[in-house]
């Protein structure tokens, strides 16, 4: 393989600038992730953006922070701004676990070596450099920024954080996927306005003093939100506040939001309209290498590389809505979908790649089956303000057909280079399931079952009830666990149609708002009747910006303000946790009792059967 030269790559050292001939760099951007050059990876998606403006660019990744600061200086000042961002986790997320444990690793890191960026990384590092250049701007975005941007819970300190514009000291925050403000942006400085007098581009919050009057935009109305203050003294505030957010976040024609905090005013625009197939072929078109930068070599491989780098991202967004999950808040409730030339031109890429065998490892997105999925009329979906398009039933108004991603997948399948192609994204089984989906009027979605089931299941297939209790699911915005046995009926026939042996993975939550502990007890009955032993589970971890995380915190839900039960304390947590493991020796005589205690022995007979004088369980 011939080596490919090291400005094919944005420069990450002062060296690299100079091949390149520069004496100057118009943005330095600060990124709490390993250098990935693929569309998968914000730094690079950003980085190539500004290139495709013609700015040039400079990368520091994960710097040293305990350190002298010079992983901070050594691309010099850079002529506009600096761009921060934590990289594709949000840094607490990608530190502990749900029980606020260390975690030993980290994906985004060569090697997969864990203490490579601090706690709370968007707001170290936009301090550094606000430290040693008082006198340049600096943009902060990515999750971390997006999804703290106003007044929000922070789990692992256990308090109320304020928007985080005010601890990092940044000047300007782009919240959600950043394409559409950033060339906005761009093409302001190019014209000589100051980054921080951009104050009237959509989808960007910054902060202005109390006294000062609202930039003017004919177009926007303006929402205020209880201020910083107010939430630290009254929790329901704080979950009224989380319900405008919400709202404004998933409309078309949003209304600009405001909320007092000290002495400030914080102000966030209202977002863009979601990219169309032109704009997201445009950035999904940059010129990457889709390779890690040549420096990591010797330090060892990049998990979450590894894992995407044979996969194709097909399109952005969520209308699912789900209460925990915070894709629908950063990239947004409608689908952005590519075209079919941009994604059949990235398949030709990765077979040219000179260590691809064949095997593409994802065809999907957020949830695998929404390419191609909006509005029928869009004219009633830029009247709706709802959260999810498919909770508590599928709008009338969604176009569901799977037609447009079937079509794709044979397309890819017929490639000379492929011998096959999976789908490991989480499918939207709900979406399959004619019961719950009234929208299925050419049967088109048994096509892609055929298809997906046949062709695309690399060994198993993973899918998210989430739970089997109807109320929780209700808290979770996910459909009745009675759908899924729907759906494990018609995956299992035609799997023996085919003579294939393909389980189905299910995942489920612990510790969820709404769960009891009981349900936990009833989850691991329905599941066992099945036939599942769980592996895949996950306790609860309430993020920044979910209807969840409010709940967690106020005990009430931010629409209803009603009261809902919580696990909070430890063993709360572990209790529930427990339940997944059933088939465990070690947890059967604590089950038994305990189901005993809470007066359910008909879910321990369940469970571990009848004790007899002969037989332990």
């Amino acid at each position: 393989m011939e080596e490919r030269p090291i400005t094919d790559w944005l420069p990450l050292t002062k060296k690299e600038v100079e091949k390149r001939g520069w004496d100057e760099l118009d943005v330095i951007l600060i990124s709490g992730d390993a250098y990935v050059d693929h569309p998968s990876f914000g730094t690079a998606v950003i980085g190539r953006i500004m290139e495709s403006e013609g700015l040039k660019v400079g990368i520091v990744a994960q710097p040293n922070w305990q350190d002298d600061l010079r992983d901070f200086k050594k691309l010099g000042k850079p002529k506009y701004f600096f761009g921060v961002t934590a990289g594709c986790m949000d840094s607490m997320v990608n530190h502990y676990t749900a029980n606020r444990r260390l975690r030993s690793n980290d994906s985004y890191t060569p090697g997969g070596e864990a203490g490579f960026r601090p706690d709370y990384a968007t707001t170290v590092y936009s301090n550094i450099l606000k430290e040693i250049y008082p006198d340049v701007p600096v943009l902060i975005g990515g999750i971390e920024a997006s999804l703290r941007r106003v007044t929000h819970y922070d789990y692992w300190a256990d308090k109320l954080f304020p928007s985080v514009l005010v601890d990092s000291k940044a000047d300007v925050l782009v919240y959600g996927m950043g394409e559409q403000p950033l060339r906005e942006i761009i093409r302001g400085v190019k014209s000589g306005i100051p980054l921080t007098q951009l104050t009237n581009i959509n989808q960007v919050a910054f902060l202005q003093p109390k006294e000062a009057a609202l930039p003017v935009v004919d177009s926007w109305e303006t929402v205020e939100l209880s201020s910083h203050e107010d939430c630290l003294l009254d929790k329901i505030k704080y979950a009224a506040n989380f319900k405008i957010v919400e709202v404004e976040s998933n409309k078309w024609q949003a209304n600009r939001i405001i909320q007092q905090v000290g002495d400030q005013t914080l102000v966030i625009n209202p977002p863009f309209k979601t990219m169309d197939e032109v704009e997201m072929d445009r950035s999904f078109d940059l010129p990457y290498t889709r390779l890690p930068h040549p420096k990591y070599r010797k330090r060892g491989p990049i998990p979450a590389f590894e894992m995407i780098k044979f996969s194709v991202n097909m399109h952005r967004g969520c209308f699912g809505g789900c209460s925990f999950c915070t894709i629908s808040a950063h990239q947004g409730k409608f689908i952005a979908s590519r075209s079919e030339k941009s994604i059949m031109k990235e398949v030709d890429q990765i077979t040219k790649s000179p260590d691809f065998k064949g095997y593409i490892s994802d065809l999907g997105g957020p949830s695998a089956n929404m390419y191609k999925m909006r509005g029928k009329d869009e004219s009633i979906c830029a009247r709706c303000s709802s959260p999810s398009c498919i909770h508590p039933v599928i709008c009338s108004n969604l176009d569901t057909s799977h037609k447009p991603l079937t079509e794709i997948y044979k397309k890819v399948d017929a490639h000379p280079g492929i011998k096959k192609a999976f789908v490991g994204s989480g499918v939207r089984y709900d979406l399959l399931v004619d019961d719950f989906n009234k929208n299925n009027s050419d049967m088109n979605h048994d096509e892609y079952m055929e298809q997906l089931i046949t062709r695309h299941v690399s060994g198993r297939l993973k899918v998210a009830p989430e739970h089997t209790s109807d109320a929780t699911l209700r808290v979770m915005r996910k459909p009745s666990f009675k759908y899924f046995r729907k759906f494990k009926e018609k995956y299992d026939a035609i799997s023996a149609k085919h003579g294939l042996k393909q389980p189905l993975i299910p995942y489920f939550i612990s510790s969820h708002p709404g769960c009891e502990e009981v349900d936990m007890a009833n989850l691991a009955a329905e599941t066992k009747d099945l036939g599942f032993h769980l592996e895949q589970v996950q306790d609860f971890t309430p993020t920044p910006m979910t209807v969840a995380e409010v709940i967690y915190y106020t005990g009430v839900h931010p629409y209803t303000l009603q009261p809902i039960y919580t696990a909070k304390t430890k063993e709360e947590k572990q209790n529930q946790n427990k339940y997944f493991f059933w088939y465990k020796a070690e947890f059967k005589d604590w089950i038994r009792n305990r189901l005993t205690k809470l007066q359910r022995p008909d879910l321990a007979q369940r469970l571990l059967g009848f004790r007899n004088r002969n037989q332990k369980y």
